[in-house]
């Protein structure tokens, strides 16, 4: 439960993980490349693995990367020492500008699915239970194991349409 409510509270728990990913991308480009900044193909790349890794890890639809264009624009703007390539801190300043609104339908979607879901299941267990065949057994179920089963439902909807 408390990963819920670390998931719900926004600008931290999207912090952590933006910098945790990037982490991840930036250390495997400093192993093979042995350099500590990334130039723009190596950015490009590096923008892919994160948004692969986004759409592999958390719940909600599939994101497209950026265009090229996009992400030579956005390091001329990420480029604080204007030397051309993108170090650490620069990279994950430039991932959350570049996943801002990403996160942000996925956040919605959690809400949806954590909150909203539950609430509905709660509310509409009592009329569930006049379907013929399923009624008896939704009956026989406490409310908060339906309530769990709807929301699961609803997690793999929104899993399969993404």
């Amino acid at each position: 439960m408390g990963q819920v409510f670390d998931k719900l509270r926004g600008k931290q728990w999207r912090h952590k993980q933006v910098q945790a990913i990037c982490d991840c991308v930036f250390d495997r480009f400093k192993l093979e490349t042995g350099r500590a900044n990334l130039t723009f193909e190596e950015l490009y790349i590096a923008v892919l693995l994160v948004y692969n890794d986004i759409n592999k890890r958390l719940p909600g639809p599939h994101f497209d990367p950026p265009s090229k264009d996009l992400v030579r624009s956005m390091m001329t703007e990420c480029d604080m020492n204007l030397d051309g390539e993108i170090d650490r801190e620069e990279f994950v300043k430039f991932i959350e500008l570049l996943t801002t609104d990403t996160l942000a339908v996925v956040s919605q979607g959690l809400i949806i699915s954590l909150i909203v879901a539950p609430t509905v299941a709660i509310a509409t267990k009592k009329a569930t239970e006049g379907v013929p065949g399923v009624g008896k057994v939704v009956h026989k179920l406490p409310t908060s194991v339906y309530a769990t089963l709807v929301t699961l439902a609803v997690v793999w909807v929104n899993s399969d349409t993404s």
